[in-house]
């Protein structure tokens, strides 16, 4: 069964939905099958795969109010191995129409319990934000990642989503782990970057992630064309760091490429 890994961080402009793509690609590339979910209304994760959200017929938000069948959802990307359950604008009026529902915080892992063992690995987008769409992510999921950008207010609010990570350890989902603590958007040039990447790794220690995601001018744009970085260049310091972080979590999970 594939392991399902959340990417989640309440702070927008991380980096959250371009480590759910381009880690995906990576895996895909590495020859494990691989799933992306969009669990975000803002469907970005859809459109970076090459798909129109306005195109989508059925996602991950009718799988979670109306329990239509995942497997009837997935779409199959133009990348081998790669395949995105999508999302849609609708999905932001999910949490007001899920309030009422019995075991409301678990409508995402029904969805996904059909599918998963089609998989090696199942990466969800994460909104920014710790709603009830992420508190689905979570409590459906095997790990988490945490994108943290170099720069001045990377730490704040990092307290309280590892509160809420404890919460639902505690409460929904006893089996949640951190994968890591992932460091976005490094610009070696400014000593700014560097005093936050040396204190993140001070205080987490071994939580965080060897490999560091740098500014890339090709991780920018390549969204822009509906395509992970890893296909529209292969070669870029972007596309290298996401596959070297693909490495690194096979090495932690003790799974080996092909």
């Amino acid at each position: 069964m594939g392991k399902v890994i959340a990417i989640a961080n309440q702070k927008g402009g991380v980096g959250k939905t371009t480590t759910a793509i381009n880690l995906a690609a990576s895996l895909a590339a590495l020859e494990f099958k691989t799933l992306i979910v969009d669990a975000d209304p803002q469907a970005n994760a859809t459109s970076g795969i090459g798909l129109d959200p306005k195109e989508v017929e059925n996602s991950i938000y009718e799988c979670m109010v109306s329990d239509v069948d995942a497997a009837s959802c997935i779409q199959a990307s133009d990348i081998k191995y790669l395949d995105i359950l999508p999302s849609h604008i609708d999905l932001v009026g999910a949490e007001v129409e899920m309030v009422s529902v019995d075991n409301r915080e678990h409508k995402m892992t029904n969805a996904l319990a059909g599918i998963q063992e089609g998989y090696d690995f199942v990466i969800i987008d994460c909104s920014p934000s710790l709603g009830l769409i992420t508190v689905n992510a979570l409590t459906a999921s095997d790990s988490v990642i945490v994108p943290v950008q170099c720069e001045y207010f990377a730490l704040e609010g990092l307290g309280k989503l590892l509160n809420t990570l404890k919460i639902i350890q505690t409460r929904l989902n006893p089996h949640l782990e951190i994968e890591g603590i992932l460091l976005t958007m490094y610009d070696a040039r400014l000593n700014l970057s560097n005093q936050v990447v040396e204190d993140v790794q001070s205080h987490f220690k071994s939580l965080v992630f060897g490999s560091v995601i740098p500014r890339n001018i090709k991780l920018s744009e390549s969204p822009s064309f509906g395509l992970p970085a890893i296909i529209h260049d292969a070669e870029s310091k972007g596309s290298i760091s996401y596959l070297n972080l693909a490495k690194e979590i096979l090495e932690r999970n003790e799974v080996k490429a092909a």
